[in-house]
């Protein structure tokens, strides 16, 4: 699902950069406009993380997902609180949220399970490595 994700986020940020130009984001402050533009490089690196399966992607994730969803709610904040309903959609910054939410709640435990399984795979290695003379 991370992988997916972070996918969809990259194809998001390459068609706004397409269709716009370096001016697509010019309605965000200028942080906002510059982190979704390195949003194009960071959202695939965290999705080649996941899928080779080191220890650091979901950190990555999380924290390129952190940024993400306070950079949406930042610029959008204004407009949550005079239409609510509008943003009860499939697009935009209730996917986001519901996205960001679930990679920061699921981080830590991912991290787990892949530094023990590295730490597993080294043993391993170790074990069946033939010996040198």
């Amino acid at each position: 699902m991370y992988v997916v994700g972070f996918l969809e986020g990259t194809g998001a940020h390459a068609y706004f950069l397409v269709a716009g130009g370096l001016d697509a984001y010019d309605y965000a402050p200028a942080p906002v406009r510059l982190l979704f533009h390195a949003l194009l490089l960071l959202d695939p690196l965290a999705a080649v993380l996941i899928v080779r399966g080191r220890p650091a992607g979901p950190l990555v994730c999380g924290a390129v997902m952190l940024s993400d969803v306070v950079a949406n709610w930042w610029v959008q904040w204004s407009d949550v609180l005079a239409r609510p309903a509008a943003h009860l959609r499939p697009v935009g910054l209730l996917p986001i949220t519901l996205f960001g939410v679930l990679v920061l709640a699921t981080a830590l435990p991912l991290r787990r399970v892949l530094t023990s399984t590295a730490v597993t795979d080294n043993d391993e290695r170790r074990r069946t490595a033939p010996a040198r003379s």
